[in-house]
């Protein structure tokens, strides 16, 4: 494991934390940053699992109302109806996002058009919602019905397309559904519970045979990362969103989501990586393995003329410079 490896779980670990309980799409931010620095886990192991991280932050600065809630559950009918909503907001999400697993990890995290659409979107969305004169008719978390419960799971649906977020989804279906900005923030963090959790045992065990000894060491540097940086986010999110709203959040969402979209346009951020346990031999002789980096094997029809002329003696398409990757076909 090199510095660089560890430098950029450090900056994983600090977005993850970060951005984890904002409406700004924890997952659309991972995936981006990991393009950016190069980063690539098998099976998304390091940007699933460093969640847990800003799962503890959450439990820890929520202990001491958890613990009251466990303590009143068998004797108050208010606290049974608030565990039973937050069981019931769960399940919707759960249920698709096993179903659509594969979809959803190898296809649309992959594309970062489809994440910086989301990203464009939901915020357009976050400053439209801010702006309504919507007139909450809840304002206390223990008070909401089981179906306005539901309905905000409903919701939560749509934080299975990367660049959604979850807690953007779920706050604007609460505040939609008839709640204020402050209740359904924290409603969120209470239904991130049941749902980062699940889903973090949930790829825990798909992921965890890809797992070796350097790369727990990373997940472990950005677990304690996240940790750390969540907490600070947690404690402050409520009077942030109370006292701003929720348009800043929706602006830089367009940002992040416009710059994807350059990279997506101007730089093709967009192209089909590698898959782990490949290796293509380019022209120069080097090998790229392991999915670290995106190839772009182009043959121009002027190399297969020349490959032609050959009759292949040397068993390879060779085209000239700034034509594109040569095809060594021993190799693919």
């Amino acid at each position: 494991m090199d510095l660089k490896a560890i430098i950029d779980a450090i900056v994983l670990g600090v977005v993850e934390g970060v951005t984890e309980f904002l409406p700004v799409s924890s997952t659309a931010h991972l995936l981006l940053a990991s393009r950016v620095l190069g980063f690539e886990s098998a099976g998304q192991a390091f940007e699933v699992l460093i969640q847990l991280g800003a799962i503890v932050a959450l439990l820890a600065v929520y202990a001491g109302r958890i613990w009251q809630i466990l303590i009143d559950l068998p004797r108050d009918p208010q606290t049974r109806r608030f565990a039973l909503g937050v069981i019931i907001a769960f399940l919707p999400s759960a249920i698709l996002g096993v179903a659509f697993h594969h979809l959803i990890t190898e296809v649309l995290f992959r594309s970062i058009l489809v994440i910086s659409l989301a990203l464009i979107i939901g915020g357009i969305v976050l400053i439209v919602i801010d702006r309504m004169p919507l007139r909450p008719r809840r304002t206390n978390i223990m008070d909401y019905p089981l179906g306005l419960a539901f309905g905000i799971g409903l919701f939560q649906c749509l934080s299975l397309i990367p660049g959604v977020s979850r807690s953007g989804s779920t706050i604007v279906g609460a505040l939609l559904l008839g709640t204020d900005k402050r209740s359904a923030a924290e409603y969120s963090f209470f239904l991130a519970m049941p749902t980062m959790l699940g889903a973090f045992v949930y790829d825990f065990y798909k992921n965890a045979g890809t797992i070796t000894g350097s790369a727990a060491l990373l997940i472990a540097i950005g677990f304690v990362v996240a940790f750390l940086s969540a907490l600070v986010v947690v404690r402050t999110f409520l009077a942030f969103v109370s006292n701003f709203g929720l348009a800043p959040f929706g602006w830089w969402r367009i940002v992040v989501g416009v710059l994807g979209l350059v990279a997506v346009i101007f730089f093709g951020a967009d192209r089909a990586t590698v898959e782990p346990d490949t290796a293509i031999t380019s022209a120069g002789g080097g090998s790229i393995s392991d999915g670290s980096r995106p190839v772009e094997l182009a043959v121009q029809t002027e190399a297969v003329e020349v490959g032609l002329e050959l009759g292949f003696q040397r068993g390879r398409l060779d085209a000239e410079a700034g034509q594109g990757a040569a095809l060594a076909v021993g190799h693919v």
